[in-house]
């Protein structure tokens, strides 16, 4: 069952997806529609799930169920990941590795392999003050406080020099 995720309470489970390189107008029109029409059939066991999904910067795939509705189960969420692997294959995209790390640079979200994140730390082209994304986050509420975070807020501070 699909509702605005802006109606999803705090405490629902979120999973973020990064995508490997920014995403067209053409492509987040069919990631909408795609999951819209994921959610509306969702479900744990034959029980609907109340869920929803959000894209920001054209490159970060939100999905996100109200467990106060209904839990998920493994069975629900192994769904959801073959859905998100049928978006990779179709688009030709990445959204699940998660040796990708991003960053923003002013207004630009860069995405790049760890080992190239560390090194950045190192030579301090990334400092506690570089605004990382904590794609770990696992509820709404952390993700709508604790996903876009200085790097010493986040797990990305074990790599400051």
């Amino acid at each position: 069952m699909f509702t605005d995720y802006k109606n999803l309470p705090g405490n629902s489970r979120v999973w973020v997806y990064q995508a490997d390189r920014r995403l067209t107008t053409e492509e987040i029109e069919y990631i909408s529609a795609k999951a819209i029409m994921f959610i509306e059939q969702w479900t744990r066991h034959g029980d609907d799930l109340k869920g929803s999904f959000t894209l920001k910067y054209d490159q970060f795939l939100i999905l996100g169920v109200d467990e106060n509705f209904n839990n998920v189960s493994g069975c629900s969420i192994d769904s959801s990941v073959r859905f998100v692997k049928e978006l990779e294959q179709e688009l030709k995209i990445d959204l699940m590795d998660k040796m990708n790390v991003s960053f923003k640079d002013g207004n630009n979200v860069n995405i790049v392999k760890l080992p190239d994140f560390q090194q950045y730390a190192q030579d301090k082209k990334i400092t506690k003050e570089t605004i990382v994304f904590n794609n770990m986050v696992n509820t709404k509420q952390d993700f709508d406080q604790k996903w876009e975070v200085p790097a010493n807020e986040s797990w990305h501070s074990r790599f400051l020099v």
